[in-house]
C-alpha cells in the first residue's frame, strides 16, 4: 500500500481531490490546501465552487466534530488557519466574480474584557462557513460596535465576554442600538463562558451561542430566514 505521503494532489480526479482537501483541512495542512485550491482553479473551477465544495464543506465536518467533542480548540484553530490560507487565494477572485455572500458579521469582545480566543475561533469558523467577518478586536466601547455596524453594513453583530463583570456591557450596546432605532436591522449573537440562554434573552440578544459551531449554525439559520423574508416581501 502506498505511503500516505505519496498522495500527489494533481494526480487525483476532481472528486478525490475535494475529499482529500476535506481530510487536509481536518488535519490543518495549510500548504496542501493552498495547492488544492490552485489545482481546482487551474482545472476551471469557479472560485465560488472551490470555496463551497472544498473549503466550506470541509470546515462543516470540522465544526460538527468540534461540537461533538471529537476535536478540540487547538485542532480547530489549525484547520481554520489552513482554511484562511485557501481563502487568501480565493478572496480577490471572489470579489471579481461578485460571488454570493452568505452574510457579513462584525465581531468583538466588550469593553473591559481582553479575552479573544473564543471570539477568534467564532470569527474563523464563520469565515469557514462563507461569511465575511470584520473583527474589531478586544475591549470595545459601544461607539466601536455602532461605528463598525454602520461602516460595514453588516447583517450580524457578535459580542463576546469572558468575565462576569463585563457581561452586562452587552446590554449597554443593545440598549444603545435600540435608542438609535437600529436594533431591528441586525441579528445580535452573544457568547462567552459565563453567559447562558437566560442572560441572552434578558439583555435582548437574538441568541446566545455556547460555542463557535453553534454560532455558525445560528447565524446561518437567521440569515436564511432573513433572505426568505426579503424574497416574500
Amino acid at each position: 500500500m502506498a505511503d500516505e505521503e505519496d498522495i500527489i494532489l494533481s494526480e487525483l480526479d476532481d472528486e478525490e481531490l475535494v475529499l482529500q482537501m476535506h481530510d487536509d483541512l481536518y488535519d490543518g495542512l495549510k500548504d496542501e490546501i493552498e495547492e488544492g485550491v490552485r489545482i481546482l482553479l487551474d482545472r476551471g473551477w469557479t472560485p465560488y465552487d472551490v470555496l463551497t465544495k472544498a473549503l466550506v464543506a470541509g470546515m462543516t465536518i470540522v465544526g460538527a466534530d468540534f461540537r461533538d467533542g471529537i476535536l478540540f480548540v487547538p485542532e480547530v484553530l489549525l484547520a481554520a488557519n489552513a482554511m484562511k490560507a485557501g481563502m487568501a487565494i480565493l478572496k480577490p477572485l471572489l470579489a471579481e466574480t461578485g460571488a454570493p455572500k452568505v452574510g457579513k458579521m462584525v465581531i468583538g469582545t466588550v469593553k473591559g474584557d481582553i479575552h479573544d480566543i473564543g471570539k477568534n475561533l467564532v470569527g474563523m469558523m464563520m469565515e469557514g462557513a462563507g461569511f465575511e467577518v470584520v473583527d474589531i478586536g478586544i475591549n470595545n466601547p459601544v461607539e466601536n460596535y455602532i461605528a463598525a455596524l454602520e461602516r460595514e453594513q453588516a447583517d450580524i453583530l457578535g459580542m463576546s465576554a469572558l468575565l462576569t463583570t463585563t457581561m452586562p456591557y452587552m446590554k449597554v450596546v443593545i440598549d444603545t442600538m435600540k435608542e438609535k432605532g437600529m436594533r431591528e436591522d441586525y441579528i445580535v449573537l452573544v457568547g462567552g463562558a459565563p453567559l447562558n440562554e437566560e442572560f441572552g434573552k434578558a439583555i435582548g440578544a437574538d441568541a446566545y451561542c455556547r460555542d463557535a459551531a453553534v454560532a455558525v449554525q445560528t447565524a446561518k439559520d437567521y440569515m436564511s430566514r432573513k433572505h426568505n423574508k426579503l424574497a416574500a416581501g
